[in-house]
């Protein structure tokens, strides 16, 4: 099950006694969790009927015991349990008789990143309860997430202001999130947020100023992208999140660029790297600035700047460094 059939499966009001949440895309997961907690139980008796372990401190018998206790003035209680892929052997078979035949008054819950579905514990959960997988979304599903965020909020985005987010902010669903939030407050009366909303708000964002940057970077032009990484250094941007973004970014050129190379259409090439069409042209003209073998050197730069940032290098040298390779091919 997904996490938004699983949304849909709790505002019909239906609160299944078992539950794992899992899965890499933690934003997501977080926002499915809040939602069960607040279907689960009143959260005026809280202290009464909830509680919360971690799989890798738990012997199992704390997890039993809080499952079986009945609500106090209330019809149900839950009991949360956090990194539940650290639950060890013996814990699972404590809980094991317990996924048989849960308790109809009790939602027990399960959370955990990553888990292995062979495992019997895991076997036993999906029969009997509900497993909801939130995976990270692929680029080409960015689009729709925003749409349906910027919804959630009460305000529909136009379509070039949608791929000018997505472009702007990248897959980050917290900060698309938190910028559609603050878009469809600033778009007030009007019936939907459009570009020059996007403009207005996004650009004040760390997340628009490093995909500035980028794009500078893929232009190769020099002097505006100096001038945003000294931007970047003013607001306190963090090293290793700029690496990761321009990482995520020239990741997208060189799959276009491999593309023209065999000369796929536009239209091909926005589909298979998931590029919004109101971008395409301009990705396009930024593939064809670079070589595969630029590329290659450069990803090897971004590994060589990324450990060095972490090992106590100078971050405005690392970066400053990264700038002038891109723009000049010129190595510091």
């Amino acid at each position: 099950m997904t996490g938004l059939e699983f949304e849909t499966l709790l505002k019909k009001g239906s609160v299944p006694p078992l539950v794992l949440l899992y899965g890499e895309e933690t934003f997501l997961l977080e926002r499915s969790l809040a939602l069960l907690l607040e279907k689960a139980f009143d959260p005026s008796l809280k202290d009464f009927n909830f509680n919360l372990f971690y799989g890798n401190e738990s012997k199992g018998v704390d997890i039993l015991d809080a499952a079986q206790t009945l609500p106090m003035f209330a019809e149900r209680r839950a009991v949360l349990v956090k990194r539940a892929e650290g639950l060890n052997a013996a814990a699972c078979e404590v809980i094991m008789p317990y996924l048989l035949n849960p308790a109809a008054t009790t939602c027990l819950i399960f959370v955990a990143a990553k888990i292995d579905l062979r495992k019997k514990f895991f076997i036993e959960l999906k029969k009997r309860g509900e497993l909801v997988e939130h995976k990270r979304l692929y680029d080409n599903k960015i689009g729709g997430f925003i749409q349906n965020e910027a919804l959630r909020h009460g305000k529909p985005i136009d379509a070039a202001a949608r791929d000018m987010l997505s472009f702007c902010v990248g897959n980050n669903l917290q900060e698309l999130s938190s910028q559609l939030e603050k878009l469809a407050i600033f778009a007030g009366n009007r019936a939907r947020i459009s570009m020059e909303d996007v403009l207005q708000v996004a650009s004040s964002s760390k997340a628009f100023t490093v995909f500035e940057l980028a794009r500078y970077l893929g232009m190769k032009e020099l002097k505006p992208a100096l001038a945003s990484l000294t931007t970047m250094f003013r607001h306190g941007d963090d090293v290793p999140m700029m690496i990761g973004a321009l990482v995520q970014h020239f990741r997208k050129v060189w799959r276009i660029r491999e593309l023209l190379d065999r000369k796929v259409s536009q239209g091909e090439i926005a589909k298979e790297v998931g590029i919004a069409p109101y971008f395409v042209g301009e990705m396009i003209e930024q593939a064809r600035k670079f070589t595969i073998p630029e590329l290659r050197s450069l990803f090897e730069r971004f590994s060589r700047s990324d450990i060095s940032s972490k090992s106590g290098g100078d971050p405005y040298t690392l970066m400053h460094g990264l700038v002038m390779q891109i723009c000049t091919g010129m190595v510091e």
